[in-house]
């Protein structure tokens, strides 16, 4: 029997025109390359702000904090909405008297409402804590942010004026600087929270700017031709103000201690002003015969200081992404 002719054809998978490989059906579906998938809606990246208010609203710290800051903002600006009566209206025949319908606080040793001192209380406290920590934010990211921005001389000259502040007592400052001051407001507090509070924050500040400053976004703009105002306010400041911000929250609370220590020490608010460091102190002697004159603005106090800094440290971590 003749043997039959050999077929590459046949051996392997024939070959069209040109000398390209004829394969089935089957193997060029497997081959063929699979066009793009249909592309769905992408979520947009979001900013280090967007991001930071994103892990905020999923933080029950910040939510309870929040809430009690608000209502202490609420009852700030309109305290009669809780409170109707006068807290400067005292009856000394009550006197250290307890819980009574519509006095739910007693009275205090003037035979003032103690719940409507409490609740007044609050607008001097927070208008003070707010106050000053913008006048320290804004005065200390000023100083801060262009001495290290354009360091040299004037870094130098601050770094030592910084060093000359943080020697200084804070209650013994206050002790002597407030203590020759007659005015009754509350201007005077907040311009000595500012005087000995901004270089924490310029210092903040300053280690922020030179921190940014040496990033490649900032140099590829300085090559550019971008002058220095736009290097500071366009690329480095919304950069690094957001270590200032931390800090200026957590201090907020602090401020709003001060102010009571300092007013309980008889050196910053004075009567007939409505504060809680006055409370406290007026409070004091009668701590055995009347303790609730004394628990209701101290807790106020307390809750406020711990509202503040639990608020301070939830922004912390939603803007520090090595905390993540």
């Amino acid at each position: 029997m003749p043997e039959q002719p050999y077929e590459p054809e046949r051996a392997v998978a024939g070959t069209g025109m040109g000398g390209q490989m004829d394969l089935g059906a089957s193997e060029a579906a497997t081959l063929t390359p699979a066009g793009p998938e249909p592309a769905g809606p992408q979520e947009r990246p979001r900013s280090l702000w967007s991001d930071a208010w994103h892990d905020l609203r999923r933080n029950p710290v910040f939510l309870i904090s929040a809430l009690v800051i608000l209502f202490l903002i609420v009852i700030s600006l309109w305290p009669s909405l809780i409170a109707p009566g006068n807290p400067l209206q005292c009856e000394l025949s009550k006197a250290q008297d307890g819980s009574r319908p519509g006095h739910p606080f007693g009275y205090d040793g003037q035979g003032c409402d103690v719940y409507t001192r409490t609740v007044y209380g609050a607008r001097t406290s927070v208008a003070v804590g707010v106050l000053s920590t913008l006048g320290v934010a804004v005065l200390g990211s000023v100083l801060g942010g262009l001495a290290g921005f354009f360091g040299g001389f004037w870094d130098s000259v601050l770094s030592r004026i910084t060093d000359v502040f943080f020697a200084i007592p804070v209650v013994l400052g206050g002790l002597v600087l407030l203590s020759v001051i007659t005015s009754n407001t509350v201007w005077p507090v907040i311009g000595f929270i500012v005087l000995l509070g901004w270089p924490q924050i310029s210092r903040i500040a300053r280690g922020s700017v030179i921190t940014a400053k040496q990033h490649d976004y900032v140099q590829a703009a300085r090559a550019l031709g971008a002058s220095n105002s736009r290097l500071l306010l366009r690329h480095i400041t919304p950069n690094a103000v957001a270590p200032v911000i931390v800090v200026a929250t957590i201090a907020l609370g602090t401020y709003i201690s001060l102010e009571a220590t300092l007013s309980f020490l008889g050196v910053g608010l004075k009567p007939p002003s409505v504060s809680w460091g006055i409370d406290i102190s007026a409070a004091a002697p009668y701590i055995r015969n009347a303790p609730h004159a004394l628990l209701w603005p101290s807790g106020a106090l307390a809750v406020t200081v711990l509202a503040f800094i639990m608020l301070g440290d939830a922004v912390r971590d939603a803007l520090d992404p090595k905390l993540r």
